[in-house]
């Protein structure tokens, strides 16, 4: 199998929205976005008790992607604008299709701040073309244990297959776009090929651990935790250093103007301010603070 080439490598610097602390390996001023993926953000882990819950995010409303949450340690809630609401327990995938609209809310449960615990996850950011960016509005919720899993041959590495498919295994999540999302857990010493179209856009990032990728580049915390690969291959070799965990995701690019601001992602300026409008309007339905 002819490896794909490393385009680039990316850190995962800290950066603050609001109260919140989180790492956001893109879009930055090298990475503005690696189509069809329009942003990543790595959030906890944080310490979650009463008087300590930075991680509560209130009504808040989304059109023309999908938001994706990989919740990967703690217990958060879940409440939308189509009358969902779920406990999203750790392993968990949220995959929200926006489309032309949605409110939704999430936080730690009341259990995990009264109790007290650890809360830690990836937000996505996935990108609709524009023929589905004014698309009803869905919402799907995987459990950990409802996932495809595939070990590897030295049985050192599990890869979860959350959307897409890798070698004929294939994913819980019903997806709008030609897209894989897997996500990798390696003990040290762990090899694993992940074989996936070269039509995609590929990337892994780095939540935990030390890997070697390729068989030359290294994924190490705090140095280089994203990285980008060229579309003139047929997969990568994983291989842990101490035990890890990664986030594998390829997709087909979209190749569309992209216009974005706040919790928006369209294709034009007019269509961004088409999207304020109908918020305001009540056209994206409505979901109470508590």
């Amino acid at each position: 199998m002819k490896l794909n080439t490393i385009k680039r490598a990316g850190r995962s610097h800290f950066v603050n929205m609001g109260a919140i602390r989180l790492r956001q390996p893109f879009p930055t001023q090298a990475i503005e976005m690696i189509d069809p993926f329009v942003l990543l953000h790595h959030y906890g882990p944080y310490e979650i008790s009463e008087t300590n819950n930075p991680f509560d995010l209130g009504p808040h409303p989304h059109r023309g992607f999908e938001p994706i949450t990989f919740l990967v340690q703690g217990e958060q809630l879940h409440r939308d604008s189509l009358g969902h609401e779920s406990v999203v327990k750790s392993g968990d995938v949220q995959w929200t299709t926006a489309g032309r609209g949605i409110i939704h809310a999430e936080g730690p449960t009341q259990n995990l701040v009264k109790n007290g615990g650890t809360i830690e996850g990836i937000q996505l950011w996935l990108n609709l073309p524009a023929e589905k960016k004014m698309m009803e509005a869905n919402y799907q919720h995987a459990k950990h244990d409802e996932f495809n899993v595939i070990l590897s041959e030295d049985e050192k590495v599990e890869t979860r297959v959350i959307a897409g498919e890798l070698n004929n295994i294939y994913g819980k999540i019903a997806t709008q776009t030609a897209v894989n999302t897997f996500m990798i857990d390696a003990k040290a010493g762990g090899e694993q090929v992940i074989p996936y179209s070269n039509l995609h856009h590929g990337l892994i990032y780095l939540l935990s651990g030390k890997v070697t990728l390729n068989n030359v580049e290294i994924l190490e915390l705090d140095l280089n935790q994203l990285m980008e690969f060229n579309q003139d291959g047929e997969g990568i070799v994983i291989k842990a250093e101490i035990d890890s965990k990664l986030l594998f995701l390829s997709g087909e690019p979209i190749n569309e103007p992209v216009a974005s601001y706040g919790p928006y992602v369209m294709n034009s300026q007019t269509e961004l301010l088409e999207a304020m409008r109908d918020y305001q309007n009540g056209k994206m339905g409505f979901l109470p603070a508590n």
